[in-house]
């Protein structure tokens, strides 16, 4: 049961890193494609650190060389693209469809979520497999 408290627990973290730095890049950054810009800072930051609270509190991965550690991040990267894809989706077409930021927002938080509970298991049997949970 801890496990799953602290993977929502860093999940919404992620995600909150991820809203915020959406709406930084919107302050810096008005032009053509803003929200595009957006969002790919904000998934580049989530990524991070979502990956840094995984690798150490959830799956205790241990300390390595940086090029193994950079191998690991790669590939807990690889793992995310079908759940990144699945929440950009969600993100762009709850702004497409209600066109405000609210509705954006709800879109990227559901799309996170479900990502979320999708990565877990991908990087479970993919990623840390050496730890067994």
């Amino acid at each position: 049961m801890k496990l799953v408290f602290l993977y929502s627990l860093f999940a919404i973290a992620a995600m909150a890193a991820n809203i915020l730095s959406q709406e930084f890049a919107l302050l810096l950054y008005s032009g053509g494609y803003a929200i595009v810009f957006a969002i790919l800072c904000g998934t580049g930051v989530g990524l991070v650190a979502k990956y840094l609270l995984d690798r150490r509190y959830i799956f205790q991965a241990a300390t390595r060389p940086l090029s193994k550690d950079l191998s690991q991040f790669i590939a807990y990267s690889a793992t995310g693209v079908l759940t990144t894809l699945l929440f950009w989706g969600t993100e762009i077409s709850f702004d497409l469809l209600f066109d405000t930021k609210l509705a954006r927002y709800t879109g990227a938080v559901l799309g996170l979520s479900i990502g979320y509970v999708i990565k877990y298991q991908l990087d479970r049997r993919f990623v840390f497999a050496a730890r067994t949970l």
